[in-house]
């Protein structure tokens, strides 16, 4: 799999949630939080798909693209990665810097105690 650069993965992060959308549509979405220009999108999405990223439906006037990476497996690929460089490949590293630069919520908390639950479970 090709690592996506930061501009990709906003780009797969939107087309993840959509399923499937114009340069425009992507475009849109992208201006409501950062100051970009329609042509550095489209140019993007263009080497995406050339990459393989993104597959490009070309039936009609406008292209419409889907992601090809499959999002789990994206974010499993750059945790492993993340956590490799960043945390010397731990796991308690990473979590740790992770809920102290955060102000989880009880929910979130919960979750988390449930997750680790399971996790010793599985090893009982």
């Amino acid at each position: 799999m090709n690592k996506p650069t930061e501009a990709e993965l906003e780009i797969l992060s939107i087309l993840w949630k959509m399923g499937e959308a114009s340069v425009r549509q992507v475009h849109e979405k992208l201006a409501e939080t950062k100051d970009t220009g329609y042509t550095t999108t489209l140019k993007i999405m263009q080497i995406m798909h050339a990459k393989g990223m993104l597959s490009r439906n070309e039936q009609s006037r406008t292209h419409i693209y889907s992601p090809l990476t499959n999002q789990k497996e994206t974010q499993k690929s750059l945790l492993k990665n993340l956590m490799s460089t960043a945390f010397g490949g731990s796991s308690k590293s990473l979590v740790i810097q992770a809920l102290g630069e955060e102000n989880p919520s009880q929910e979130e908390l919960n979750e988390i105690r449930n997750f680790l639950d399971q996790l010793e479970n599985k090893k009982s």
